[in-house]
């Protein structure tokens, strides 16, 4: 008993500093977990067992996964990228099964085998892939919907395959497997999207009622445990019925507390079932089969980069777009350790091509963050007619700053820049407001505001913007590694401008504050000030008393503005923008 006590207490501790370190290095926390994989596996140290009670927990993870990704599905959504999601994904996954098919035909790989990894290779990483793309603001960008599209296309291919690879095991009988596990599929789709649609409304609209957060979180993991079963019990994968149970909840209005509920047991399982994956690795095996290692890396990155480019392209893409794309998708990803684990679990690989696979799919996501972020800046070489676009809009924001000095450059026009645009107007400062919506920024132009499409974190979008001339930057979205880049190109160009940053919260201030912000106005802070204010005047507290704590509340993290708060007389009503007075008489 101390020894299974005294692995989870070193599984945990070695999760804690390896998920640290990767956060610190902005990278994906499934890397720290396939590490540990790595180092306490059987192959290792030896400290993590080969067990099947190991590896049922672990599958857990990816159910909770599949539940999620069940969650995000929408019919409506899906709809409206069918050309892209079927077209482009569909297409981005056959060609590279036929070219990992081709190759691996040289290898003497049975078709069997080769068709499975192939379906292997053919998955890209949504978890890396989408934070990078959030992280970048580039999901909304014409390579990331087709990046998102080609990767939701991989989440629903992820059902059938579960399928197919066991199927491919007894080719004797994989027509009539196939067939009755497709029909058990449609039935159980049938029935549960028909008569389970309104069954889960009425369900949860009964606990909900309730008003029990435990008893709405014990439901939501028995749902998701049943379906899973019931899938499991009709002879088809546990996956499949996560998925359909997240397809079903994400119908009802209770979707987004589902899924903020059942984010921690996703995670953890997750990370566990990422463990055991790192513990198949065995490093003598690939130290031995480097060639290979290398030869599956080099595939992933720039075979299926090529591919992919090459699909795009024949999609109608231009050459910028296609390259960043192409880029994005060059690496493995989650599902693929799941499928090559149920290839490998079903005698379709042997151990010698299992982990050559295993190690080039880990080394190809461990340089996909490096990968997508080199493509950003190599797209404009290979692609004239994007360069031609670009300095048209670099032209149109030069256009639009033109004839304006000693103004503001508003980040983002969201509800809080409108709001910072209307106090400059009202003052009769000039501003330039840029943002990445083209639909809001065509309604600000049409209500005559200097509103121009761009993006604040390129320094040639900031100079045409005139920040050589500009008294004043505002970042008004709290995103904190687009704001870091802004304040970095600021403080290069001018160190002495003043640039005010909105946040959240406080969590990242003293990075902000490190990077050249000279103020930074968190959210949470604020919105808690004005609540304890209107409380304190509820309850009769003496205005001029309230006023001087909220002061010194600010001050506290405003040290900025210290001196001004004291300076400022009772009641002056014509004071510099951005003061407050010090006391007010009740």
């Amino acid at each position: 008993m101390h020894e299974g006590i005294l692995l989870v207490l070193i599984l945990l501790t070695s999760a804690v500093l390896a998920v640290a370190l990767v956060k610190a290095l902005r990278l994906p926390s499934m890397l720290a977990y396939l590490a540990i994989g790595i180092a306490v596996g059987p192959h290792a140290l030896g400290w993590l067992e080969d067990s099947p009670q190991t590896e049922r927990l672990a599958e857990f993870g990816v159910v909770f996964l599949m539940f999620s990704i069940g969650l995000e599905f929408s019919l409506p959504r899906l709809v409206a990228m069918r050309w892209q999601v079927f077209g482009l994904g569909g297409a981005q996954m056959i060609v590279t099964i036929l070219a990992t098919m081709a190759i691996a035909h040289f290898g003497d790989i049975p078709w069997q085998g080769s068709l499975a990894l192939g379906a292997v290779f053919a998955m890209s990483s949504t978890a890396i892939v989408g934070r990078l793309l959030a992280e970048k603001l580039d999901l909304h960008s014409a390579s990331g919907r087709r990046t998102m599209s080609v990767l939701l296309f991989q989440d629903l291919a992820v059902v059938p395959l579960l399928i197919l690879i066991p199927a491919l095991a007894d080719t004797s009988r994989l027509a009539g497997t196939l067939g009755w596990a497709l029909a058990q599929s449609a039935a159980i789709l049938l029935l549960v999207t028909i008569v389970g649609r309104r069954l889960m409304r009425w369900w949860f609209d009964l606990v909900v009622r309730r008003k029990s957060a435990e008893l709405f979180m014990l439901n939501v993991l028995w749902i998701t445990t049943a379906l899973a079963f019931l899938t499991e019990w009709a002879g088809l994968s546990l996956t499949l019925g996560a998925f359909l149970g997240g397809m079903l909840i994400s119908e009802t209005m209770y979707r987004h507390q589902v899924e903020a509920d059942i984010r921690p047991f996703r995670d953890v399982l997750l990370g566990l079932f990422f463990i055991t994956i790192g513990a198949q690795l065995d490093l003598a095996v690939v130290w031995q089969r480097f060639e290979w290692v290398f030869l599956v890396l080099a595939g992933l990155v720039a075979g299926k980069g090529l591919l992919m480019l090459m699909v795009a392209r024949l999609s109608g893409a231009d050459n910028s777009v296609a390259f960043r794309t192409a880029a994005q998708l060059a690496q493995a990803g989650e599902f693929g350790f799941v499928l090559l684990t149920l290839a490998s679990g079903n005698g379709l690989l042997a151990p010698e091509v299992v982990q050559p696979s295993l190690a080039g799919m880990l080394l190809s996501m461990l340089a996909a963050p490096f990968v997508i972020e080199r493509a950003r800046h190599w797209s404009t070489r290979f692609a004239p007619d994007e360069w031609l676009r670009h300095s048209a809009a670099l032209q149109e924001v030069a256009a639009h700053a033109l004839g304006i000095d000693h103004h503001a450059i508003v980040c983002g026009y969201g509800r809080t820049g409108q709001s910072v645009a209307r106090f400059l107007g009202k003052e009769g400062i000039p501003f330039i407001a840029l943002d990445m919506d083209p639909h809001r920024v065509q309604q600000a132009l049409s209500a005559g505001e200097n509103v121009v499409f761009g993006n604040a974190d390129r320094r040639e979008v900031l100079l045409a913007a005139g920040l050589d001339r500009a008294r004043i930057v505002v970042i008004t979205y709290p995103d904190v590694p687009s704001a870091l880049k802004v304040l970095g190109l600021v403080r290069a160009r001018r160190p002495e401008l003043p640039v005010v940053v909105r946040a959240a919260d406080d969590a990242h201030l003293e990075e902000l504050k490190h990077a050249g912000a000279s103020e930074v106005v968190p959210e949470v802070l604020e919105g808690s000030l004005m609540l304890a204010a209107q409380t304190l005047t509820r309850l009769d507290v003496p205005l001029r008393r309230v006023l001087r704590d909220v002061e010194e509340a600010r001050e506290q993290r405003y040290e900025g503005l210290r001196e001004r708060y004291r300076n400022l007389a009772p009641g002056d009503d014509d004071s510099p923008p951005g003061s407050t007075a010090s006391e007010t008489k009740p």
